[in-house]
């Protein structure tokens, strides 16, 4: 389960650079729990070209995060938001 958020996440960030149809077939599987099979019928194409494009987007969404690391990044500032330090805080919120 922790995959499947972390993937949903670095959808949130990265989904943009995927094609229509990546973003469709996240979506249906991700998203709203469909199974492969019903993602195929729904799409007219076999349950394995689901199955590759599905690994496909990870792959992508995986290699965005690695170069360009928006995900993290972002992590790490909620985390320094959420500390004490009051005059810290206002600087990252100025920026973001």
């Amino acid at each position: 389960m922790d995959n499947h958020l972390y993937y949903i996440n670095l959808f949130d960030y990265y989904g943009v650079l995927l094609t229509e149809k990546q973003q469709e077939y996240f979506k249906d599987y991700y998203f709203d729990n469909l199974t492969l099979s019903e993602i195929s019928e729904n799409n007219n194409v076999s349950r394995t070209a689901i199955n590759n494009q599905l690994h496909q987007v990870i792959e992508k969404l995986e290699y965005y995060e690695q170069k360009l690391s928006l995900y993290k990044k972002a992590k790490k500032i909620k985390k320094i938001l959420e500390s004490e330090d009051e005059k810290l805080k206002n600087k990252i919120e100025e920026l973001i």
